[in-house]
């Protein structure tokens, strides 16, 4: 039995979580429960259901409850939060000393050196698709035998457009994703090519492997979630059906499987797999994480904090959708990357808010307003 806390509980990740929960109770068992408020009638219920079984179990709203849960005894911490406000959970979790099930990406990507000096080996366990696809592909060999990690991306809804196709992109087409069911945020981002972005930065910092011997192809068809080519020439790859199901279930087992937690590849149906180069004209998202990562320092911040604002303001209509990633590169090309001996926390939210600041005000200009 793992004792088991999760925050984001009203998110994607979170309610995926829960249902495996449900489906194992003798695996697992919630002793803590935090959301961020926007469905309050939703965690109410999560709270009911959690508290019957284990009446002392932790709940709570807000940054500051999922700050505390993150340190109470259990043996995984799930950080189902999306956005940079996820990294203060993290660094809790970590200075606990407990396995953390990373799904907050952008705690990672903004914390970097922060986030890897207080984590032991072995303490992050990535629940990402494409990152829980590399731990399990790279157990076919040494780290000494990698020769590159090839992240595998759908191409979003837009595959295939150019660039001037994409200016009349409307918010709701860019949540129709083709494979995943996912929050605003993170579907917008798997349209612009940002997400994959993020997760090149994640997989270096992750896998400690070089951008340059990091790779994305597109591969609509999300089966092969990535891939790690060896030395001698051999790719693994870890295949699946297009859900969350199994990183997460790992992400609260690890190293160990949770028997049935997804309906298996059906190899009696024929079916073709494509993969394509990926258009860097068309969405240079990619590009500009890499410009980012090889700097350091606060860059990789700037980057994620300059898109949250730029995908709300797309969102309310202040955007248009190639404006997105364009506002992005501005605000890095602005950015005065930490030149310090050590970051800090300070450091990389204060790069956060002065990215905000300077996205909404680099979009204020191009409004006219």
């Amino acid at each position: 039995m793992r004792d088991v806390v999760i925050l984001g509980s009203t998110g994607s990740i979170g309610t995926q979580a829960l249902d495996l929960v449900r489906a194992n109770p003798d695996r697992f068992r919630v002793v803590g429960l935090t959301a961020g408020g926007s469905n309050p009638e939703l965690f109410q219920r999560q709270v009911a259901e959690v508290t019957a079984r284990h009446p002392a179990a932790f709940s709570g709203l807000g940054e500051e409850a999922s700050v505390e849960a993150a340190g109470l005894p259990c043996d995984v911490v799930l950080n189902g939060i999306t956005g940079a406000v996820g990294l203060r959970p993290t660094l809790a979790a970590l200075e606990a000393g407990r396995t953390l099930a990373l799904a907050n990406k952008e705690s990672l990507i903004i914390g970097g050196p922060l986030v890897k000096d207080r984590a032991r080996p072995g303490q992050i366990v990535p629940v990402d698709s494409e990152h829980s696809a590399i731990a399990q592909s790279l157990r076919g060999g040494s780290r000494e035998e990698v020769r590159r990690l090839v992240l595998t991306a759908s191409g979003g809804p837009f595959r295939g457009r150019t660039r001037a196709e994409l200016a009349e992109v409307t918010p709701e087409q860019a949540l129709a994703h083709p494979n995943f069911a996912m929050g605003r945020v993170i579907t917008t981002n798997s349209a612009t090519l940002v997400n994959k972005g993020l997760e090149v930065i994640e997989a270096h910092l992750l896998f400690d492997v070089p951008f340059d011997r990091i790779d994305v192809v597109v591969h609509p068809q999300q089966l092969i979630h990535s891939m790690v080519e060896f030395t001698d020439g051999a790719v693994v790859a870890q295949i699946g059906l297009p859900t969350m199901l199994v990183p997460i279930a790992l992400g609260m087992s690890w190293p160990d499987r949770v028997p049935d937690a997804e309906t298996p590849v059906d190899w009696t149906e024929a079916a073709d797999w494509r993969f394509e180069p990926l258009d860097d004209g068309a969405f240079p998202a990619v590009v500009l994480a890499r410009e980012a990562g090889s700097r350091g320092g606060t860059a990789p911040a700037v980057y994620n904090a300059a898109n949250e604002v730029c995908v709300d303001a797309f969102h309310e209509g202040q955007l248009p959708f190639p404006g997105i990633v364009d506002v992005i590169g501005t605000v890095l090309a602005d950015h005065d990357v930490f030149s310090g001996e050590q970051l800090t926390l300070d450091d990389v939210l204060a790069a956060d808010a002065w990215a905000r600041d300077a996205a909404a005000r680099t979009i204020d200009t191009l409004r006219g307003t």
